[in-house]
């Protein structure tokens, strides 16, 4: 079985797929002005075909704010929390606890905006979960096999 049929298709990926052109043997090639609109290329698909419905792309949107949003404000309260301890209750914190705190959250927030984007329902009819753990696990394994796929093709 090949990785092109395990893989199930994207809810918004095209039908079609591209062909290569066919060489021919001994043939000589073109020039320029013989071929005359052959430098012309044309995308295989449109870009309506190739865009990312209007529905996922906000649910991506409104996931990337949530799981990214949270951890990086919560990084910024980090170091006004430990300021109004400082000045007003008088307690000293280490700085490098704040700094691993602070950067512990930051971090948090980079890797929520890949958990959002890939913890949304790629489908447009479906909405998905609410922390989307499902998704995430048929999207991640959807993004490694078009890899996979991807790498197999340019070796």
């Amino acid at each position: 079985m090949s990785a092109e049929s395990e893989r199930s298709q994207l809810p918004f990926e095209p039908n079609k797929k591209r062909q290569k052109p066919a060489k021919a043997k001994g043939k000589q090639p073109e020039t320029k002005q013989e071929s005359g609109k052959k430098d012309d290329k044309k995308p295989s698909f449109t870009k309506e075909e190739m865009a990312i419905p209007k529905v996922v792309s906000q649910r991506m949107i409104r996931r990337v704010a949530v799981f990214c949003g949270v951890p990086t404000a919560l990084g910024i309260s980090t170091l006004i929390v430990s300021y109004f301890l400082l000045i007003y209750a008088g307690i000293k914190l280490t700085p490098v606890a704040v700094l691993l705190v602070n950067m512990g959250f930051f971090g948090l927030g980079v890797l929520g905006i890949t958990y959002g984007v890939l913890s949304a329902s790629w489908d447009e009819h479906r909405v998905g979960g609410w922390l989307g753990w499902n998704d995430f696990r048929t999207n991640s394994e959807r993004m490694v096999a078009a890899w996979r796929e991807t790498g197999k093709k340019n070796v």
